[in-house]
């Protein structure tokens, strides 16, 4: 094992990669280029293209058009086994009459390399994923997380210059997931390997990725870091899908000096105006739940005013989330931290809400991610 793995990813470019199944287009003239060593997440909902491009990457089908290079490298024709690549699909496939050193070094029996330093390279695999006791187990006495991390070493075996997984963590509850994250980028970091990420869980591909490719209808809606994505959506479509947002449709009536004021069915609201929209134009402001604040007081010169009703408020613990009525009938959503001074509201009573304008974004009026 080369270094511990360390340096050893390599880079990814997709130029103008189009993928169609009969008349269906799956993938819509994607370019993007992934760096070597990188985490990098492409999150979107079922059937946006996400998996046609891992499958692209991998080889297991070719684009109709367009090329896809790693490391330098056009891949055109050359079948998966010779790719850098190595794929975890979502339900692992372990074999479980082997014991888990012999999972991990399968990949070295095919290429004939001898039992020694098939076993060699496991254990250094185990030390590597944190189960060195865990060489002659069966699959059926792991838990779901060791699993994961053994499909992890199996795939490391070949050292591949690029790991590809598909929603790997999909099937297990949302402790063993959330910890799983923090394992999976731990591994990451440790090896170096290109990682390229297919998940529709918006937790795990901000909190594990480099960056991240929002994905809808086949085509990168965005590409950014995690906080680029969240708090600087491009798209409305980005703006509802990452994460919860509140959207307010209207037209513009106003910009200057980087905001935009639209007329909107419960008055006028104002945000940063990120598309550079002209008046007349038909848009939405988007402003996040825990941007919002609970207010007797009057809004500031640069703060939005909403006045409205409680119609249901959730108490989970560290946030409540206050739902208000909307005049388009989709609630106004609300996250009050439970520090002490937070009011309790009944269904039905009034309610004043503000916000800044530099907290809210403009965006072209477009597709929603509910819609």
């Amino acid at each position: 094992m080369q270094n511990g793995f360390l340096g050893v990813g390599e880079d990814i470019a997709l130029e103008n990669v189009t993928m169609r199944f009969g008349t269906f287009v799956a993938v819509r003239d994607v370019s993007v280029t992934i760096e070597p060593g990188e985490f990098f997440s492409f999150l979107g909902p079922s059937g946006c293209g996400k998996t046609t491009l891992l499958r692209l990457i991998s080889g297991f089908i070719e684009p109709i058009t367009g090329r896809i290079r790693i490391g330098g490298k056009d891949m055109a024709g050359i079948s998966p086994n010779r790719r850098p690549t190595a794929l975890i699909f979502q339900n692992l496939a372990l074999f479980p009459l082997m014991p888990v050193w012999e999972n991990i070094a399968f990949g070295l029996e095919v290429r004939g390399v001898d039992k020694a330093t098939r076993k060699k390279r496991a254990m250094e695999l185990l030390e590597l994923i944190a189960m060195p006791e865990a060489p002659d187990k069966r699959i059926a006495e792991l838990s779901g997380g060791q699993r994961q991390r053994v499909a992890i070493a199996r795939a490391l075996a070949v050292e591949p210059k690029v790991m590809l997984l598909d929603e790997p963590l999909s099937a297990l509850d949302l402790k063993l997931r959330q910890h799983m994250r923090s394992e999976l980028r731990a591994i990451q970091k440790r090896t170096g390997v290109t990682f390229v990420y297919i998940t529709h869980d918006q937790g795990e591909a901000l909190t594990m990725s480099d960056r991240v490719a929002v994905m809808s209808r086949g085509r990168i809606e965005q590409i950014g870091t995690s906080s680029d994505v969240y708090n600087n959506p491009a798209t409305s479509f980005v703006a509802s899908f990452v994460g919860e947002n509140n959207p307010f449709f209207g037209r513009i009536v106003r910009t200057m000096n980087g905001t935009a004021q639209i007329e909107t069915p419960i008055g006028p609201l104002r945000g940063r105006n990120a598309r550079d929209l002209g008046e007349g134009d038909e848009a939405i402001l988007f402003v996040r739940p825990e941007r919002l604040r609970l207010s007797d007081d009057e809004p500031g010169p640069a703060d939005n005013l909403i006045e409205s009703a409680v119609s249901r408020a959730n108490f989970e613990g560290p946030f409540a989330h206050i739902f208000l009525g909307g005049a388009d009938g989709r609630d106004i959503i609300l996250h009050a931290p439970n520090d002490g001074s937070m009011p309790v509201l009944p269904a039905g009573a009034p309610a004043k809400v503000t916000f800044a304008a530099a907290d809210a974004v403009v965006l072209p009026r477009g597709e929603l991610a509910s819609e």
